[in-house]
């Protein structure tokens, strides 16, 4: 007579483990995109805030501002000044934010500005290199070699 032996076998048990790494070799891909494509609408964002704050400064202050650090946060108990106008948080006031690096640059007597988002690695973080400046307009560039005022506008 024969026993009977409850449980799995080895075969059953590797096609569970195959249909599970299928499963997996599908999703992950799809993650990957969905965090580069959250990561460059983060820098738009990002972007659009920098340009409103630099406005609100240039309203109060005659000048748009020599640094980035200038919009960021008052020291605890001080109130607003041209050095730290209180405009964007301290994680943005520090230049990077959701997988980019932000460069503010001031030109001639702090009458104009650009600024560029660029990614921490284009693998992961974004492809995307995005730039600004006093007009408002947000550009992109998507070859790798840099945006500027000549690039491309996002719509």
């Amino acid at each position: 007579m024969r026993n009977k032996q409850n449980g799995f076998s080895l075969i059953e048990l590797l096609i569970v483990v195959a249909i599970i790494l299928i499963i997996a070799a599908i999703a992950i891909p799809n993650l990957l995109r969905s965090k580069i494509a959250a990561n460059q609408a983060s820098a738009v964002g990002s972007l659009r805030t920098l340009n409103t704050a630099c406005i609100a400064y240039a309203t109060s202050y005659g000048q748009f501002p020599s640094a980035l650090t200038n919009l960021g946060p008052i020291a605890s108990g001080g109130t607003a000044s041209s050095t730290s106008a209180d405009l964007i948080d301290s994680v943005l006031a520090g230049g990077t934010k959701s997988g980019s690096t932000f460069t503010y640059t001031a030109g001639a007597s702090n009458q104009s500005y650009w600024i560029t988002a660029k990614p921490f690695t284009a693998a992961t973080t974004g492809q995307n290199m995005y730039y600004t400046d006093q007009s408002g307009v947000i550009r992109v560039d998507t070859s790798g070699t840099g945006a500027g005022a000549s690039s491309t506008p996002i719509g």
